[in-house]
Order: C-alpha cells, then structure tokens, then sequence
C-alpha cells in the first residue's frame, strides 16, 4: 500500500466522482481507477461501490478513508517537522477568510510571510466563521480569520484578537434618518434589512442585538457578499448594520453611529492541539504587522 494510494482513495471521497477525484489529484482517469482498484485487491474489500452516474463508499470505505486521511496527515506533518528541525518551515498552510476582515491588512500579511518562508505553500478559503472554527478542529484549517458577536467568543481553538468595533447603521443618503448624528435599534425596527444569510456568523450579530433589546426587524433580502450589500442600500431597497471600515466614501451611502448596536470582534483562530510550524509562523506575522 502506497501513501499515493490513500490520496487517491481521500479525494474519491470527497469528490464523489473518478474524474473530479482524477483532476484533483493531476492524473488520468484510468490510472487512479486502476490503483483504486489494485488497493481494494490488496485489502481484500470493496471499498466504493460504483455505477455509471454514482460513485459512494461501502462501510469498508468510510472505515478505511477514515483512517487514511490520518496516516496521510502523519506523513505530512513528519516532513514539515524535519524541515522544522532544520530551522525551515515549509509545506502547506490552509487559512480560511471571512469577506468582512478590517483588522489586518491580509495581502500585506501574506507577503511579509512568503518573503519570510517561501517554502510554504499557502492555500486562502472563503467561507463563514462557525464553519471555519469546525474546521479548524477538524483538521481541515490551520487557522481563519473570524468575525462574530461580542457574545458569542469561538471555542475549542486557540485565538488572537485583531479588533473590536460597535457596527454602524448603512442607510441611503436619501434616507429619511441620514441626517441623524446618532440612533437606536428602536429607530430602525420598522425598516426593511439587507443582511448576511440567516445562521451565518455576520447575521447573528444583528439578530442577537435586536433581540436582547426586545425588538423584531424584517430581513427583507440575504446576501453573501458586502459589496452586494451595500449594492442593494445604495439602491434604496434596505438598510443595514456594517462595519464603517467596509462602508466606501459614497454621496449615495451615508452610515450613522449606533448607540445600542451590535459590536463585532475579529479573531485570528488556529489549532490548540500542536499547531504546525506555518501556523506558528502566520501568527507570529499578524503580531508582528499589530505590533
């Protein structure tokens, strides 16, 4: 059994299909078909059981990639670790990126750290804060940038905190509360709102501020992005709740204090458990640009 093999097996996986799995793992179709093939001889299992439109794992197959993505891990971490010891720090580092991080100049980041350790290969994922802090746990990251509630702090990782801001309200300029200097939430219950989708990190920060004060408002329109957003308020169509950092100079936007809004922190989390030495190098590197 190769570790080539346990790849092979990992990304059939996960991509559910020989020809994703095949481009993934930058072979051809035919010859991951036949080491998966040569991999179920040898342990004498099946370990996908396969038609011409679906491809699924047997019981054998959860059990074997299961354990296999661990052996692969293993491999991975002993030649990081050697070069380590060696005073290099190379492989890969996986970071996950919210849209909404204002705390740290992240491409400036990044270059500082590539000059610093070119060895490192660097893979950035977009995604949400809960999902980044599971995978974090999981294995799956080496570390995120996140942004959440106040209230609500990650778990189960070990964290840096990069800022910690009141959110402002978002409002066209036509809007007929642009001209206050300050407001409430109770000033705002009965507008329509854009907001981040609902479960998502960047909408609980709204919706826990309006329920502990008591309030109700309307979501009238989700979306992923904050250019999107701030689209839609530009338009007129919505209000929102946004870090005045996202919010672009703009005659057509105008963003006024909160007095009782929600207040958001942006975290840098990475694994508690034996972190590998890029891990250690990038927080080292936000440190450095905060310092």
């Amino acid at each position: 059994m190769e570790l080539q093999q346990m790849r092979y097996a990992v990304a059939l996986a996960e991509e559910r299909s020989f020809t994703r799995a095949a481009e993934r793992c930058f072979v051809v179709q035919s010859a991951l078909s036949h080491q998966i093939k040569a991999l179920e001889r040898e342990l004498g299992v099946q370990l996908v059981a396969r038609t011409s439109r679906r491809v699924e794992l047997t019981a054998a197959g959860e059990a074997f990639v299961a354990a296999a993505r661990e052996a692969l891990q293993a491999a991975d971490r002993a030649v990081v670790d050697a070069a380590a010891a060696d005073g290099r720090v190379r492989g890969t580092l996986t970071i996950g990126v919210i849209p909404t991080v204002t705390a740290v100049d992240i491409p400036l980041v990044l270059a500082n750290f590539y000059a610093a350790h070119p060895a490192v290969q660097v893979r950035l994922r977009s995604g949400g804060s809960e999902q980044f802090v599971s995978d974090i746990r999981a294995g799956h990251l080496d570390a995120a940038f996140l942004g959440l509630a106040e209230s609500t702090p990650p778990h189960g990782v070990c964290v840096r905190e990069l800022s910690r801001e009141s959110l402002v309200a978002a409002l066209p300029a036509s809007h007929r509360l642009a001209h206050r200097k300050r407001l409430k939430l109770a000033d705002l219950a009965a507008e329509a709102f854009v907001d981040f989708p609902g479960g998502s990190a960047g909408r609980a920060q709204g919706d826990l501020a309006f329920r502990a004060a008591g309030l109700h408002r309307d979501v009238a329109f989700e979306a992923m992005t904050t250019d999107l957003i701030i689209g839609l308020i530009r338009r007129g169509l919505a209000v929102g709740m946004l870090s005045a950092h996202v919010v672009p100079p703009d005659p057509d936007l105008v963003t006024v204090p909160l007095v009782d809004g929600p207040r958001r922190v942006e975290y840098l989390a990475w694994n508690e458990f034996n972190p590998s030495p890029a891990a250690r190098a990038l927080v080292g590197e936000v440190a450095e640009a905060q310092a």
